[in-house]
């Protein structure tokens, strides 16, 4: 599967932004679909994931309450509602895809298979 992320762009702190992953190749049926951001000189870090088939959500604790994942059925795609942006925000956000991922692992970059081109979040003070 190919991911295609969008979404991206400058906004003032306070402000939303909404990504989007979009699928081709095949549907994100089976598949746990993830949110994940790298700020300059920090890892990758876990945002959200949802899990396709079972609707279920996980979020990091610095994003809870503010960012909201889900999925559209019709349009193949995985969005990233972010409200309430901080400067701290401030990163390259990439989506990722497993068709084999182990619940547990959910938060950790290496457990998927399908990775899409960043792209940039940028959140002004």
């Amino acid at each position: 599967v190919q991911l295609q992320a969008s979404g991206g762009g400058l906004v003032q702190a306070g402000g939303s932004l909404r990504l989007s992953c979009a699928a081709s190749g095949r549907t994100f049926s089976g598949y746990a679909v993830g949110w994940f951001r790298q700020a300059p000189g920090k890892e990758r870090e876990f945002v959200a994931a949802i899990r396709w088939s079972a609707g279920t959500t996980y979020y990091a604790a610095s994003v809870k309450g503010r960012f909201t994942i889900s999925r559209d059925n019709a349009k193949n795609t995985v969005s990233l509602q972010m409200n309430s942006l901080k400067p701290e925000d401030t990163a390259v956000y990439y989506c990722a895809a497993s068709l084999r991922i182990i619940v547990s692992m959910i938060r950790t970059p290496s457990s998927y298979e399908y990775w899409g081109q960043g792209t940039q979040v940028t959140v002004s003070s």
